[in-house]
């Protein structure tokens, strides 16, 4: 076999990249993507570095700055970097900090002398952040002095400019342009900088934050005073089933014995709520949007306690499985807040920390927690109890659910798995085919004759249908007519619960037909036919409203024949024009139900692609008409009143009075 000339491999093959190039180039490695998300990472490496500041007692406020042309700026006030010659390395420390990774004044005594607990543990931020930069200055009031160091593209220019101040204060201030050649996207949204400093301002009790928008001119201050107790106060309302619960303390060990020991410190704050839940952690100030070892102790030890206590007080039905952790997390509101000296994230973007210590720790801590506080507040536990037993039995029935929607339907429409008096067409071209939901078996012949087979199908509805936004989906899927319209549909169902794990079957791409056509009487029960139908496709199939597969199929109100023609009207406006129009004598008729229609007149004003008048249903369609349908036929008796007594006088000649 020959090899390939240009492939030479070789000792002069292997390189290494030096500098700046080693973040310019794989940007991926330290930010976690060459994207926004990596550039947003960016702006918290820098941030992270001013909090640890605050946090050992150095300055009490924090400014960001976003600007228009996307460049950033964050500013504190603490005891500002150090940057001037140091003697023990033999350089100057701008020089480490600015442009060596791994390197910072965070690495001795664990996590060093000057941090306890530190968000940038890694010495990588500052350095990375100005290699991935257009531009960087940063600013430094410390000792008497105002240092500035600028740098374009991962290189100093200038050296340090150093200069005495008169100004008592002291910090740091850095401002940078993330580099277009560095990440493919550097639009970093406000909502991020709102969302990042709103949630260090809950894990950082007393410290501002504050953020300026040069785009919108807008200003916006996050402050908690109590920290996580504050930001659960204001979660809960006043909607909460037991008052926010808080527990903090301090411990050391270590992930296994041949490491070092360090230390622990953890504050939680939770209480229990039937209309919101929410989990979140926090290590050394950073989010942990995957938890890793605090959410493993959290579901270890709350499914422990409260299953313990179910036991203990026979409150489990005999035979009843345990709980789990989803039921005990429908109505939990909880926020951990920890801090150690050691931190094992799962990577450099800080999303979990995966150390043994502390999942083992915290664990332990709630479990004693949680047996103590049953004891001490009985009334809250019985609460606790019930709402956890409530939230597993109304899971059981959704999955008992799922199993019946599956069964009812699944299978294709055959001999065997008939739906009753539904008529399908002939082709199989799904981009073609339409199916026409009709009122009644006598709407049903007409349409049939008056159809087109080859692309045209029809399903009759028997009665008035389930409103589907009172009843409870147990009473939705007894109903054959709603069963067979969605096995015919054949894109399953779109369940919106807490429990909808596994019970959402839709697929769109398994629908039958390109177009889904409502078609009933120009009367008020007809309107009211279609008005349920609408319900029904909005709760349990909505994206086939949104990706416009749903029409009403117009039908006329007035049939005029003059002499050998015929007109049909849509309106009493267009009844008008037409006979305005006409010549010699005119005869009017109110146009039948369907089922009288003969099924030319079908085809002529309902079914022919050339001639029928077909309106879309839109999301704000069926949203308006859902507020109706509420308003007439829902439970505000008050509102149904009002609406009559206002608004009756329009409808008059739409009804039976005589």
């Amino acid at each position: 076999m020959q090899s390939n000339q240009n492939s030479n491999y070789n000792n002069e093959s292997i390189t290494s990249l030096k500098g700046a190039d080693r973040v310019r180039l794989r940007p991926g490695v330290i930010f976690g993507s060459d994207g926004l998300e990596g550039c947003e990472h960016a702006v918290f490496e820098i941030l992270s570095n001013s909090i640890d500041e605050a946090r050992e007692g150095f300055g009490s406020k924090i400014e960001v700055v976003r600007y228009k042309d996307q460049s950033i700026l964050v500013k504190d006030y603490g005891r500002g970097i150090p940057v001037d010659y140091n003697p023990k390395e033999e350089r100057y420390n701008w020089e480490l900090v600015f442009c060596e990774l791994y390197a910072g004044g965070k690495y001795q005594n664990n996590s060093g002398e000057n941090y306890e607990f530190s968000l940038g543990l890694n010495g990588l931020g500052t350095c990375a952040t100005q290699y991935a930069s257009a531009y960087m200055d940063a600013t430094i009031y410390r000792d008497g002095m105002r240092y500035d160091l600028h740098f374009e593209k991962g290189e100093n220019i200038g050296g340090l400019v150093k200069e005495p101040t008169h100004k008592r204060v002291t910090g740091t201030q850095i401002r940078w342009l993330p580099d277009r050649d560095v990440f493919t996207d550097i639009a970093i949204p406000l909502s991020y900088f709102q969302d990042i400093l709103r949630r260090q301002a809950i894990v950082n009790a007393g410290l501002t934050f504050e953020l300026f928008d040069e785009e919108s001119g807008e200003t916006f201050t996050y402050y908690y005073e109590n920290g996580i107790r504050d930001y659960l106060a204001e979660l809960a309302g006043n909607t909460s089933l037991t008052d926010v619960h808080y527990l903090q303390t301090e411990t050391r060990g270590r992930d296994r014995e041949d490491k070092p020991e360090y230390k622990l410190k953890f504050e939680a704050a939770f209480c229990f709520n039937n209309q919101i839940n929410l989990l979140e952690y926090y290590h050394n100030s950073s989010f942990l949007e995957y938890g890793g070892a605090p959410d493993k102790a959290v579901k270890s030890a709350f499914v422990s306690a409260i299953d313990k206590y179910l036991k203990t007080n026979n409150l489990y039905k005999k035979d009843e499985k345990k709980i789990t952790f989803s039921d005990i997390e429908d109505s939990l509101i909880l926020v951990i807040n920890s801090f150690s000296t050691i931190t094992s994230y799962e990577n450099q973007t800080k999303k979990s920390i995966t150390n043994k210590f502390i999942q083992d720790a915290m664990t332990d801590f709630f479990r004693e927690q949680l047996e103590i506080y049953f004891i001490e507040n009985k009334m809250d536990a019985d609460k606790i109890a019930n709402q956890v037993l409530a939230n597993k039995r109304s899971r059981e029935t959704a999955e008992k659910t799922r199993v019946s929607i599956r069964k009812k339907l699944t299978g294709s429409l055959d001999m065997n798995n008939r739906v009753e008096k539904f008529v399908n067409c002939r082709t199989k071209d799904v981009s073609r085919r339409e199916i026409y939901i009709v009122e009644g078996d006598s709407a049903l012949g007409s349409c049939k004759q008056g159809r087109d087979a080859e692309f045209q199908a029809i399903i009759p509805i028997r009665g008035k249908i389930l409103n589907c936004l009172k009843a409870d989906y147990n009473k939705i899927f007894n109903s054959d007519i709603i069963t067979d319209l969605l096995k015919v549909l054949g894109c399953g169902v779109e369940i919106k619960s807490k429990h909808n794990t596994g019970l959402n079957s839709f697929d769109i791409n398994q629908l039958r037909w390109s177009k889904i056509i409502l078609c009933t009487d120009a009367d008020v029960d007809g309107f009211q036919i279609r008005t349920l139908l609408l319900t029904m496709l909005y709760r349990l199939v909505p994206t086939l409203i949104e990706e416009k597969k749903v029409y009403i199929a117009e039908s006329p109100l007035y049939e005029i024949v003059n002499g050998k023609d015929t007109y049909f009207a849509y309106s009493d406006a267009e009844k008008a024009n037409i006979v305005s129009k006409l010549k010699g004598k005119v005869k009017i008729n109110r146009s039948k139900g369907l089922g009288e229609n003969q099924p030319e007149m079908m085809w002529e004003t309902t079914m022919n692609p050339e001639t029928r008048r077909l309106i879309l249903v839109t999301p704000d369609d069926v949203q308006r008409t859902q507020e109706m349908f509420e308003l007439l036929l829902g439970e505000n008796l008050a509102g149904r009143k009002e609406f009559i007594a206002e608004e009756g006088y329009k409808y008059l000649d739409l009804t039976d009075i005589s």
